[in-house]
């Protein structure tokens, strides 16, 4: 299982459609679906039990009755104008920072409360849905289903009847290479598809650029410390996905099809309205960053992230990647009644256990276990620590454990704790606050009005859809993040 364990760490930077699951004895860190009904009707459909995993993977559905109206009238909007207005489409928001919107077979499309918070206008958002409406639409989950289907049986085939083993791998490559153009040309179809959508339905098809112009932005500042290169545009000819600029110029080009920019109703006052309020970054009651300390008020523990790590909270764990590929996650696990955490460590659940360097010890008054293991091409730390009902497990990854990463690691597996009252009492999550810009006010004085400490002027002008040498004119409406 190291193997399967360091991928899924290292696969913590990458963005994509798919929703991991968590192993058997992980628990969730932010629990189930609160107040569930228990079913006593026919059991789910596969839509309805895709949809609850969806639900679990990306913190529930957010609430916002506001939000939620604009948008449902705009997914009518849109419907009435597609290619198949006979789906039922449904729209839901999902809690979650990230940006990031997709749709399953049934019509269900989901968006982010994080790709809300970045797109400006209408027609930016109609865009997104009009894409993923186009997926729905074109039955792409379908055909890349079958075609998944057919490339794992050539495969078997060229192994176990021609048992050419040389021959199989790289009929291998040459599937994922067609699968990845296969699914790379179902983007760039969805895109075409939603600008001509949201052109029908009356919008400036511009705003699909606009949104994938932003969004390519967001990726920069994310994924690349200040004062560094981002690699966030290269492009990789096994992604799933085109690279943005590439789809930013076909937008462009399927918007021309319907006029000069300015064509198609672009209202920025009526959407910035709907979101005003909005929850931005993580939700406090699912844990989240403040500098370099994750707390958790919910469950009630906090830990300092080690310098240069970049954080991806998800319900299932919490995962950490810096520059140099070193590597962490933090979940929660139910061991056996009475086991020591010294036996736990060594019970299976990751291969290659060194039982030599297994040690108990306590950390800020709780009872912890340590031991190192190693894999083929990486190399682990591994902390289990007792707190209230269950056992927290630290797993630290690295290529090459040095003493001054194992150090590192010792750090922060040191610095978990719970957290003391005040700090549960002084949890205020950051929300989207539309402001509307006054006289002498640049982007410079109202980036100065953001709460986030991490490059403020970037973030604001990200948000805002705006330039550094943007202009300003009193009247006009911006988005701050505030407490």
């Amino acid at each position: 299982m190291s193997c399967a364990l360091a991928l899924a760490l290292a696969g913590c930077v990458t963005s994509s459609h798919t929703v991991s699951e968590a192993p058997a004895d992980v628990r969730p860190l932010v629990g189930g679906l609160p107040n569930e009904a228990p079913r006593t009707i026919a059991p789910p459909t596969v839509a309805e039990r895709e949809h609850e995993r969806l639900l679990a993977a990306y913190g529930g559905a957010f609430r916002s009755p506001e939000t939620e109206r604009f948008l449902d009238d705009l997914v009518q909007r849109l419907a009435a104008q597609s290619d198949r207005p006979d789906i039922p489409y449904r729209l839901t928001i999902l809690n979650a920072p990230s940006v990031n919107a997709f749709a399953l077979p049934s019509g269900r499309i989901y968006v982010t409360r994080g790709l809300l918070a970045l797109a400006n206008d209408d027609a930016e958002i109609a865009a997104v849905i009009a894409h993923e409406m186009a997926h729905v639409s074109e039955k792409h989950a379908i055909a890349r289903a079958d075609k998944e289907k057919q490339s794992a049986l050539v495969s078997v085939v060229m192994k176990d009847l021609l048992r050419n083993p040389d021959g199989s791998a790289e009929t291998q490559v040459r599937s994922q290479v067609k699968l990845a153009t296969f699914s790379r040309q179902q983007e760039l179809d969805a895109d075409g598809i939603g600008v001509r959508t949201i052109a029908r339905a009356g919008y400036d098809p511009y705003g699909a650029s606009r949104f994938l112009s932003s969004m390519s932005r967001q990726i920069d500042i994310r994924s690349a410390p200040a004062g560094t290169p981002s690699r966030a545009s290269a492009y990789d000819f096994l992604n799933t996905h085109p690279s943005t600029p590439e789809r930013i110029n076909r937008s462009i080009e399927a918007a021309r099809q319907f006029g000069a920019p300015g064509t198609g109703s672009r209202d920025k006052v009526s959407y910035l309205t709907a979101i005003d309020g909005l929850t931005f970054g993580e939700d406090p009651t699912q844990g989240y960053m403040r500098g370099r300390a994750f707390l958790h008020p919910r469950l009630g523990f906090t830990f300092e992230v080690p310098a240069g790590f970049t954080i991806d909270n998800t319900p299932q764990a919490i995962l950490g990647v810096d520059a140099g590929g070193r590597a962490l996650r933090l979940d929660t696990v139910k061991p056996k009644d009475g086991q020591p955490l010294s036996d736990y460590l060594a019970s299976g659940w990751i291969e290659g256990v060194d039982t030599g360097s297994t040690s108990t010890l306590t950390i800020n008054g709780r009872e912890a276990a340590t031991a190192i293991a190693k894999g083929t091409d990486w190399s682990f730390r591994l902390y289990a620590i007792r707190y209230g009902s269950g056992v927290y497990r630290l797993i630290f990854a690295a290529r090459d454990l040095s003493p001054s990463t194992d150090a590192l690691f010792q750090k922060t597996a040191a610095s978990f704790r719970a957290m003391s009252g005040e700090e549960m009492r002084n949890v205020r999550p950051l929300k989207i606050d539309v402001a509307t810009v006054r006289s002498g006010e640049t982007v410079t004085t109202l980036a100065g009005r953001m709460a986030t400490a991490d490059r403020p002027l970037d973030l604001f002008l990200v948000l805002n859809g705006l330039t550094a040498d943007a202009q300003l004119t009193p009247g006009d409406r911006v988005k701050l993040v505030v407490h």
